[in-house]
């Protein structure tokens, strides 16, 4: 009598795309590694731009990426876009290439322009596709994408506005790992950045390119900085040389600057208040770590959705807006208050963490198994 053989399914094979800011990067990387506590043997691929910030950090984080010359499209001179347009085509041949090669079963777009080839070229070839948006406007790529989509995951209510009712799941924006598992005291923080306890904190963000209204806010202020706060100054690698030589001048001793902080947690827990642009993902952080904030939107973002993603936040009272336009002005004075204001730090940060959606990477890696254990896509992945 012969002995029945189990026929296993190969391990199941999953493509994530986006990037370009750490926006993206950040909450790709905590999807990856929810889909890998779920399920070891998963295979992950990423796709991103090549020679921004993603090709360094996916491997960084032990996933291959490989990069597509694709760029996003330039508002302010269209004549730019010509380039644009064949780098666009380049990268779905190659695209389609890469996905004949890996065969993955769903593929992922976690947001920016790269991400828009992967999920198109996926969709065309019947794979099933997941697009997690991020922010409160969606953009014109995924309203486009959304009607070969298969799941949508998005971080807030009233989405149906953009996307069919039937596909949204919502699940919040997945934080870096080290904030979503963040326990830590605000003595923690001081001690790490070597900072003065009796002092209050403000700590400056301008994403991980760096935002230039912001950090010019923060130079315009530097010499008028009150003895009793101090700052954490994340420039941005763009403006990093420039605000080491402003400080070598000014010889302030309340300002510690890093072009990137990499212990994003400790951060946190030291500041008393922050000043931050109003991407999705920071906003995701921010409210997850339950923190007072000043958000400047960026004016040089599609539709502009970050002015958009703040006001959700500012008419529930847990945030602070300053226009960018107005930031050169108002940004450092109105931090500079509002620290000092105990009342007014209790009631942004009780309100900003109600807002708060925890277990985002998990919740979306769930809607991703539930589509790998579909009857169609475990025929296709079979042995």
């Amino acid at each position: 009598m012969k002995k029945s053989v189990n026929i296993l399914p190969q391990a199941r094979r999953i493509i994530i795309s986006g990037g370009g800011t750490g926006g993206h990067i950040f909450p790709a990387i905590a999807i990856a590694n929810a889909l890998k506590e779920n399920d070891a043997n998963v295979k992950i691929l990423f796709i991103g731009a090549a020679g921004r910030m993603e090709m360094e950090k996916i491997p960084a984080a032990g996933y291959r990426i490989i990069g597509l010359p694709v760029r996003g499209f330039n508002r302010k001179n269209p004549l730019k876009n010509i380039a644009v347009v064949y780098k666009l085509i380049v990268s779905l041949f190659i695209v389609r290439k890469i996905i004949k090669l890996f065969r993955p079963d769903v593929v992922v777009g976690v947001g920016g322009y790269v991400s828009a080839p992967a999920l198109w070229t996926a969709s065309r070839m019947r794979i099933p596709v997941v697009i997690q948006e991020q922010n409160s406007y969606a953009g014109i790529a995924n309203k486009l994408l959304s009607r070969k989509a298969d799941k949508i995951c998005v971080a807030y209510e009233g989405m149906e506005r953009f996307f069919p009712k039937e596909k949204i799941v919502f699940t919040g924006n997945p934080v870096r790992i080290e904030l979503a598992e963040c326990h830590l005291l605000r003595e923690q923080g001081i001690n790490f950045f070597e900072l003065d306890a009796n002092k209050r904190t403000i700590l400056v963000m301008g994403g991980s390119l760096g935002a230039r209204s912001i950090n010019q806010s923060v130079e315009a202020y530097l010499e008028r900085l009150p003895d009793n706060i101090q700052l954490l100054w994340q420039t941005g690698n763009n403006y990093f040389e420039h605000a080491k030589m402003l400080l070598d001048r000014h010889k302030t001793p309340n300002v510690k600057i890093f072009a990137f902080i990499n212990r994003i947690d400790l951060a946190y827990s030291a500041a008393d208040l922050v000043v931050s642009r109003a991407g999705a993902g920071a906003i995701s952080e921010l409210s997850i770590a339950a923190k007072p904030c000043i958000l400047t939107p960026s004016p040089n973002v599609a539709e502009d959705h970050q002015t958009k993603n703040a006001m959700v936040l500012v008419e529930k009272n847990a945030a602070i807006m300053v226009s960018d336009s107005d930031a050169h002005k108002k940004l450092m004075s109105k931090a500079i208050e509002t620290v000092q204001n105990k009342q007014t730090l209790d009631t942004l940060a009780k309100e900003i963490k109600n807002l708060a959606k925890h277990h985002a990477a998990e919740s979306i890696a769930a809607e991703i198994f539930y589509l790998l254990n579909k009857p169609s896509c475990l025929k296709n992945s079979a042995v």
